[in-house]
C-alpha cells in the first residue's frame, strides 16, 4: 500500500501542504480532488520524492521515500502534470532512454518498449519527434513512460487536464485497465473523472483534509440525494402539486423549471430510508399526466466538493 504519515510542507511562510495522513490499498484508485492551490500537486510529488516535505513522510510499498528514496521511485510510475517530455527525441528514442534509465537492455528492454507502444496506441507516431506529436499523443506518451516498468504503483498529476473528450476516453481507459492490478493516486480537478475511475476520493483544501469516502458515499451527502425529479409535458393546465399532498414520505415538492408545456419538479423525502418514488408516480399516472422523465437523485458530487471546500475556507 502507500502510507502517507503526517505530510507537512512550507514554501516559506507560506503553508501548502497541512499535516496530511491517508492510506491506499492494492487496486484502489483514489481521486486526490481540490480547487486550484489546494495542495494536491505538492502532495503528489512529495509523495514520488520530487519535493522532500518540510517534516513528515511516505511510504511506498514498504520504502521510505525520504530514508529509503531510491528503492521507493523504484516501485512508482509517475505521471507528472503537463506531460513533460524532450521534445527533440523522438516516441521511440525517448522510450529507448526511459527504459536505460530504468536498468533495461537487450531483448528485455526491446519488449518493454514494444509492449508499452501498443498498450498506449502510439503505433503511427512511435518516429514521429515528440514536439510535432498533439497534446494528447504528448500526454500518451509520458503516460507511457510512467509505465514502461510495470510499476506497482501509479501516481497521475492531472492526467486528462487538456485534453479532448477523443483523447480524455483514451486516456481512461488506459488507467482503467491499469487499475485491475496496481494501486493508483489520481489527482485531477474534473469530477465526473471521479466518477468514471475512482473506488475512493479524497477532497483536499487550503492544504488539509477535509472529505475521504467512496463517490458514491460522497454523493449520499449532496442534499438532493434521494429526491425524486420528475419531468411533466402537456399538463392541460392542470396543477400537478394539488394531487400530490398528503403524500406522508414526502418533505416538500419543489417546481425547479417549467412553462405551459413543459415543468420539472423535484421532491424530497422526509426518511431517505422510505422512498416516495412509488407513490408519486401512481398518483401522476392516475390523474393523467405524462410523465417525460423521472428518477431518484444519487446526489452530486460537484454540490458535495463545493460544500466541504467551502467550509474549509470559512475557517480560515
Amino acid at each position: 500500500m502507500i502510507e502517507v504519515t503526517h505530510l507537512t510542507k512550507f514554501f516559506g511562510d507560506k503553508l501548502a501542504v497541512d499535516d496530511i495522513s491517508f492510506t491506499v490499498d492494492r487496486s484502489e484508485v483514489l481521486g486526490f480532488l481540490g480547487p486550484n492551490a489546494a495542495g494536491k500537486s505538492t502532495t503528489m510529488r512529495m509523495i514520488t520524492g520530487f519535493l522532500p516535505p518540510t517534516s513528515g513522510t511516505a511510504a511506498i510499498g514498504g520504502s521510505d521515500v525520504i530514508n529509503d528514496s531510491l528503492k521507493a521511485r523504484q516501485k512508482i510510475g509517475y505521471l507528472p502534470e503537463n506531460a513533460p517530455t524532450y521534445p527533440e527525441m523522438t516516441v521511440l528514442g525517448f522510450l529507448e532512454f526511459i527504459a536505460g534509465i530504468r536498468g533495461f537492455s537487450g531483448g528485455e528492454k526491446k519488449k518493454r518498449i514494444e509492449e508499452t507502444i501498443e498498450r498506449c496506441f502510439l503505433q503511427e507516431v512511435r518516429f514521429q519527434p515528440i514536439s510535432t506529436l498533439s497534446k494528447g499523443f504528448k500526454q500518451r506518451v509520458c503516460f507511457a513512460q510512467s509505465i514502461l516498468h510495470d510499476p506497482e504503483y501509479l501516481i497521475m498529476d492531472e492526467p486528462t487536464d487538456g485534453l479532448d473528450p477523443n483523447q480524455k476516453h483514451e486516456v481512461r481507459v488506459m488507467i482503467r485497465e491499469m487499475a485491475r492490478e496496481k494501486t493508483i493516486i489520481l489527482s485531477t480537478h474534473i469530477l465526473e473523472e471521479v466518477e468514471a475511475l475512482c473506488t475512493r476520493a479524497i477532497i483536499i483544501s487550503k492544504g488539509k483534509i477535509v472529505a475521504d469516502d467512496t463517490p458514491n458515499g460522497l454523493k449520499a451527502k449532496s442534499s438532493l440525494h434521494g429526491a425524486v425529479s420528475f419531468t411533466l409535458t402537456e399538463t392541460d393546465g392542470k396543477d400537478p402539486l394539488v394531487h400530490l399532498k398528503g403524500i406522508p414520505e414526502v418533505e416538500r415538492i419543489d417546481m425547479v423549471e417549467g412553462d405551459a408545456s413543459r415543468m420539472s419538479f423535484r421532491a424530497f423525502p422526509k426518511d431517505l430510508a422510505h422512498s416516495p418514488a412509488n407513490e408519486i408516480m401512481a398518483r401522476l399516472v392516475q390523474n393523467g399526466f405524462k410523465v417525460d422523465t423521472f428518477h431518484v437523485e444519487n446526489g452530486r458530487l460537484d454540490e458535495v466538493f463545493r460544500m466541504v471546500t467551502s467550509a474549509a475556507e470559512g475557517e480560515k
